[in-house]
């Protein structure tokens, strides 16, 4: 067994070598911007994908074996998302899926889980989590994986217990090789593309699926993993 004073040493000198390659990485995103006078925070690389991301959130996404029974831009936390709700076809099974692309150039990951708090306290009456655990899937595709290997997908799964509903939840920012529910994950494989000239587009996204009143759970799993890979499928086909 470890001791805590030991743990405690490697935490710090892992703290200390993410420390130093985030000042690496800054530092040698600035050279260039100091020697030419154009500094990359005030001149970010475009999103290429900003067209498709802009249209995802008017038009919502297109999900296999699911068909969309409604779909509108609703204002959540202060923001446009993409509202759809869906049902699995030959099958009574609804979810709520909720989409947050990016918009510009300048936007970060920050504070989408947040938003869904706060529309979900305002909108149901309470929004308490519960049964909170880190989740992770990996996409299917029907030809071989790249070099890179198969995508995985690491997202937020917990319990929203509402004066309502209770919902399980499943909540990941998506990019085109797989996704991650850390904005720190997403700003470092950014800083990386930075230096091939190019962007790493992202998509919050959010599925609820009604679940029984103060229930287990990971009952629901089965249900959010098989939908939650349909939707990452769907981004890096469509958009990414």
């Amino acid at each position: 067994m470890i001791s805590l004073s030991k743990f405690f040493k490697e935490q710090q000198w892992s703290q200390v070598v993410v420390l130093i390659l985030l000042l690496l990485l800054l530092g040698v995103g600035a050279v260039p911007g100091y020697i030419t006078g154009k500094w990359q925070w005030k001149q970010p690389l475009q999103v290429k994908q900003h067209k498709e991301l802009k249209n995802l959130r008017q038009v919502g996404l297109i999900i296999p074996e699911w068909k969309t029974i409604q779909q509108s831009e609703s204002l959540v936390g202060g923001h446009k998302w993409s509202l759809q709700i869906l049902q699995q076809k030959d099958s009574d099974v609804e979810a709520l899926l909720l989409i947050f692309p990016q918009t510009g150039s300048k936007d970060q990951p920050e504070i989408e889980w947040t938003d869904i708090d706060s529309w979900g306290k305002s909108r149901w009456g309470k929004w308490d989590m519960a049964q909170y655990r880190d989740a992770e899937f990996a996409i299917k595709q029907s030809s071989a994986p790249d070099a890179n290997g198969t995508p995985k997908v690491k997202a937020r799964f917990f319990r929203a217990t509402t004066q309502q509903q209770t919902f399980a939840v499943l909540q990941w920012y998506a990019i085109p090789n797989g996704g991650t529910s850390s904005p720190f994950q997403w700003f470092i494989a950014d800083q990386l593309a930075q230096w091939q000239k190019k962007r790493v587009p992202w998509v919050a996204v959010s599925i609820l699926i009604p679940m029984e009143s103060f229930g287990q759970v990971e009952t629901s799993w089965p249900k959010l993993e098989s939908l939650g890979e349909k939707v990452q499928s769907a981004l890096m086909t469509v958009v990414f």
